[in-house]
């Protein structure tokens, strides 16, 4: 019984997740939800269904949320943690005051990484075709008694010609670059530019991302750190790119 009352919650819940359905179409699915369950547990006592049904709607939906963390230096920084791992995505927003020729030239460009994080000790283009396609493979020098990283990368770039939004989508390139002894390789890895302008020399910008770093690290350690990711990197590129007063 329970295997089937788990069975069909989570159809029900694959359906109430899409967030733009209409308030009266998420009451008449709860109230389906609820004739399915009344024939699977017949005798429930009053408001079981309602506790129950909301407890499991409320945890699956907190893991899909982000939760604000910090402001600092116009930068807001968010993390969530994903259904399948330990380890938190990470997020950051804020608003370039900069043209996108110029910001172009640091996010999307592989062949200008001098500002790319100083623990980066290698890095290899492997094919790069200008705003649409980059294939990468790096290594990230890791503190003892760590091993280092090596993560081999395909970065797509999409610009929607009518509002000048440009989209940087990273994932990993797996099966390219033979893995190298004394290196443990990233596999499980996500990251996502949106550059959307918002005015004159204004750059709206969201970076979202996700790493396992697989090896031995604990997830509270790293998720004690990540929260700077986002900060470092949109910190580091307004440096680069806002002109100075």
């Amino acid at each position: 019984m329970l295997y089937k009352l788990f069975i069909f919650v989570e159809s029900y819940f694959f359906k109430f997740k899409q967030f733009n359905v209409t308030l009266h179409k998420r009451k008449s699915l709860i109230s389906s939800v609820k004739l399915q369950f009344e024939k699977i547990v017949p005798v429930i006592r009053p408001g079981f269904f309602l506790v129950f049904f909301l407890t499991y709607i409320i945890s699956e939906l907190q893991a899909q949320t982000w939760n604000f963390i910090k402001e600092k230096d116009g930068i807001k920084i968010y993390t969530r943690t994903p259904e399948h791992s330990s380890f938190k995505c990470f997020k950051g927003e804020t608003v370039f005051h900069t043209t996108m020729e110029k910001l172009s030239m640091y996010i999307g460009n592989v062949e200008n990484v001098d500002w790319w994080d100083k623990n980066v000790r290698e890095i290899k283009v492997l094919h790069s075709e200008p705003d649409k396609l980059i294939q990468y493979y790096l290594v990230y020098d890791v503190p003892w008694p760590l091993s280092d990283r090596d993560l081999c990368v395909e970065a797509k770039i999409t610009i929607d010609p009518v509002t000048g939004e440009k989209v940087v989508s990273a994932k990993p390139l797996l099966d390219v670059v033979p893995e190298r002894e004394g290196i443990v390789r990233i596999r499980n890895y996500w990251q996502k530019w949106t550059l959307k302008p918002v005015g004159k020399d204004n750059i709206q910008a969201v970076l979202e991302g996700f790493v396992d770093p697989g090896g031995s690290v604990p997830s509270w350690l790293y998720n004690m750190v990540i929260v700077d990711t986002p900060l470092k990197v949109m910190r580091g590129i307004k440096e680069l790119v806002e002109e100075k007063d």
